[in-house]
């Protein structure tokens, strides 16, 4: 079996034991930084609420504005790395500026702190996405791309249960002390920057990799080809389908849970995303692709209708859940999708692009569920969510039907 580029590649079977040291390392890097960043996430919405005043519409452009930020981010950076030919240096840039920001959210005295706060914070996260996912597609073997995505992906979101249940329990103790926590967060953040500076090392760039001058010129982005902009397009509808995992959290607070337990929405969405992310990720490297992105609508699509008709801790529980899942089945195969059809020295613009796209139509699913909430209530978001993940679930059957006219004509 030989690569694009022609270099011979050994087959080796898809567990954890085929995985280059490289990708645990980042997996443990993006894991600390979710653990500061969540403990910090897991309160932020409840603390604008309750504490500072602000509407649930609020807190969708905040949000929505804060990941369009750092998707827009990410297209510079991923195409930055393209021409550097470095990932890391970048990469380290990005949650070293995460992490510069962490002290900001425990002394932020207004709304206007908090959201800056939050806007530097996605910043870092932009510059540090696209390079990180190159990295990861440049060291993992090709045979075990889905399974390396899903392993990084499932490490990142064992941090993102670890936070909130360290926010819970630090809630607990200080008495509801949110700034406390705040502080608290800081410290994973600092550890994440350093397995990342001392770990985790970057590959060296195959001689006879072509160089690129220009990413952005019109000659290089047409090299990624039809395939990529069709996985581009069919993501970006799916993001209008779902929209901020901040209305979890108000969802969780509106059927009566106490402030304090809040954040266990955000440990049940994880746990799920985390448990299902490396499973889907090795399936992804063995079936149809389009089998497993059904299979995530359609869990999306549960979800939403779920969370709508909940009236009590049990059902939202469940929602949360299915939530959870259908970002295990989706997330790391769209990574994986963008790396099997970029090349080799477009990757990182790949990626940004890819996150640019999709962020800015996040952007509009978070205001459009804002609005919603404050017009019609939980109910109307996550029916308005159903509608537009049962829409993509019937283009995507479309699609997939066509494909199959076509391949057998």
């Amino acid at each position: 079996m030989a690569t694009q580029d022609g270099t011979a590649v050994t087959k080796v079977p898809a567990t954890y034991r085929g995985i280059p040291a490289g990708i645990w390392a980042l997996g443990f890097v993006s894991m600390l930084m979710d653990i500061s960043s969540e403990m910090i996430h897991a309160l932020l919405p409840l603390y604008m609420v309750s504490v500072l005043g602000t509407s649930a519409f609020a807190v969708g452009v905040i949000e929505g504005i804060a990941e369009a930020t750092a998707s827009i981010t990410k297209v510079f950076s991923g195409a930055l790395s393209d021409w550097l030919g470095r990932r890391k240096l970048l990469a380290a840039l990005g949650y070293g500026l995460a992490t510069v920001t962490k002290p900001v959210f425990p002394l932020a005295t207004s709304l206007d702190w908090l959201i800056a706060a939050r806007f530097i914070d996605r910043v870092g996260k932009g510059i540090r996405g696209a390079p990180r996912d190159a990295l990861v597609a440049d060291i993992a073997p090709p045979e075990l791309r889905g399974a390396s995505f899903g392993l990084r992906q499932s490490l990142d979101t064992v941090g993102a249960f670890i936070g909130p249940l360290l926010a819970i329990g630090l809630m607990w103790l200080t008495a509801d002390h949110f700034q406390a926590v705040f502080w608290i967060a800081v410290f994973p953040a600092i550890l994440s920057v350093g397995v990342l500076l001392f770990v985790v090392k970057e590959p060296e760039r195959p001689r006879e990799l072509r160089r690129v001058r220009m990413p952005f010129h019109r000659d290089e982005l047409s090299r990624l080809g039809r395939s990529y902009w069709w996985i581009v397009a069919v993501a970006s509808v799916f993001a209008l389908a779902r929209f901020s995992e901040a209305f979890l959290i108000l969802k969780a607070q509106s059927i009566g849970l106490p402030i304090a337990l809040v954040p266990l929405a955000l440990v049940l969405m994880s746990l799920a995303y985390s448990l299902s992310a490396y499973p889907a990720g090795i399936l992804s490297d063995k079936v149809d692709r389009i089998t497993i992105l059904l299979i995530g609508l359609s869990l999306l699509v549960c979800a939403d209708l779920t969370l709508a008709f909940a009236r009590n801790i049990l059902g939202a529980g469940l929602g949360v859940v299915l939530w959870g899942l259908h970002m295990g089945f989706t997330q790391g195969l769209f990574a994986k999708l963008i790396a099997d059809t970029a090349p080799a020295e477009l990757r990182g613009t790949a990626f940004g692009m890819f996150n640019l796209v999709t962020g800015v139509v996040l952007l509009f699913a978070s205001v459009i569920a804002g609005t919603l909430w404050d017009l019609a209530g939980p109910r109307g978001t996550f029916l308005a969510g159903a509608v537009f993940a049962g829409l993509t679930l019937v283009g995507l059957v479309v699609v997939r039907a066509r494909l199959s006219t076509q391949a057998s004509a």
